[in-house]
């Protein structure tokens, strides 16, 4: 059996954020890091140990430099890095407090990754050596080459008996290049063996809403999209209250063999940093679907890696495993560790 190495693909952006949770119109700096939803999955994995790959594309120039170099700090190969493009895509980040919600504010049209074709991907070394593909349905919607791009990933891993796993990720405001998801996503979502999702990620990818007078909402969609999808194995996702800016609580679910598994509810209070959350569980998913023997376990881990990433600042989980475990075990106080 081939050693585990994770192949994530996605733009990367330049993430400027308000110091202090002040506002856009009061800051007069920005703190930088870099980001994107796939590459923290990358990153967060490659801080569990588990050797991952990040495929994008940058700018030839210093800004594309310092991007890659942030990713290989924490271990991340970004060997099949692409050069070439005129620009890194920009995020805004106002960070919120009490009742006011964070902002984002998007910079990222004509990017270097937004304008990606797939003959500049050499997927032969891509795959050579890899165990698991990750995408999110971010990819496909920031333009038609993108999605060209991450169908041709998705196609080439399976020739390969590569698991594959999909953040749905519906983000309305992201397709704007002329194609809808529900044109794009279902050739995407066919080639998943693990796919996250909400019940309204699976509608936009199934084209048609889920109505249901009694039981569980999100079974039905996972039902129905497993119904349409024999590939997809396994539905995951996460259930979050938000109580205000800085007190959310999140639990787990996946939807196997026609059966819910649900896990317990874990108070975040305060936030530090929200933005990555939803990446820090999918990559704690796939590390446990790797590392565990059950899938129980593996959402366990999931949900704790995600509750944590909330305590740490920037887009990345910087947990690490033994930090994780512990809150799976109920350690969630935060007691002074000497």
């Amino acid at each position: 059996m081939k050693p585990p190495k994770v192949i994530t693909l996605g733009e990367v952006m330049l993430r400027l954020s308000t110091p202090n949770h002040s506002r856009f119109v009061q800051a007069r700096q920005l703190d930088v890091t870099y980001g994107g939803g796939e590459a923290n999955v990358a990153l967060s994995l490659a801080h569990f140990g588990i050797p991952a790959a990040h495929v994008t594309r940058f700018p030839d120039n210093d800004m594309g430099y310092a991007a890659t170099a942030l990713f290989r700090t924490y271990g991340v190969d970004m060997s099949h890095v692409v050069y070439g493009g005129d620009r890194l895509g920009i995020y805004f980040l106002e960070v919120g407090a009490s009742v006011r919600p964070s902002k984002v504010v998007y910079d990222r049209a004509g990017s270097s990754f937004a304008t990606i074709e797939p003959n500049m991907i050499d997927w032969d070394a891509v795959f050579g050596d890899a165990t698991w593909f990750h995408f999110t349905g971010i990819t496909p919607a920031i333009s038609q080459g993108a999605a060209d791009v991450c169908l041709q990933g998705v196609t080439e891993a399976r020739k390969r008996g590569i698991t594959v796993s999909g953040d749905l990720n519906y983000r309305k405001n992201l397709w704007k290049y002329g194609k809808s998801a529900a044109e794009i996503m279902p050739a995407l979502a066919a080639g998943c063996d693990i796919v996250f999702a909400s019940k309204g990620d699976m509608e936009e990818v199934l084209g048609y809403q889920i109505t249901l007078e009694k039981g569980d909402k999100f079974t039905a969609a996972a039902a129905a999209l497993q119904g349409k999808y024999p590939t997809i194995k396994k539905v995951v996702n996460t259930k979050r209250n938000s109580v205000s800016a800085n007190h959310n609580t999140l639990s787990a679910m996946i939807y196997q063999d026609g059966v819910l598994h649900k896990t317990g509810t874990l108070e975040i209070n305060p936030i530090v940093d929200r933005i990555g959350g939803g990446d820090a569980f999918a990559a704690g998913y796939i590390y446990g679907a790797i590392t565990y023997q059950d899938d129980k376990q593996a959402l366990e881990f999931a949900l704790a890696a995600s509750v944590l990433k909330h305590s740490i600042e920037g887009d990345a989980n910087l947990a690490t495993v033994a930090e994780v475990e512990a809150v799976m075990k109920g350690e969630v106080t935060g007691k002074l560790a000497r």
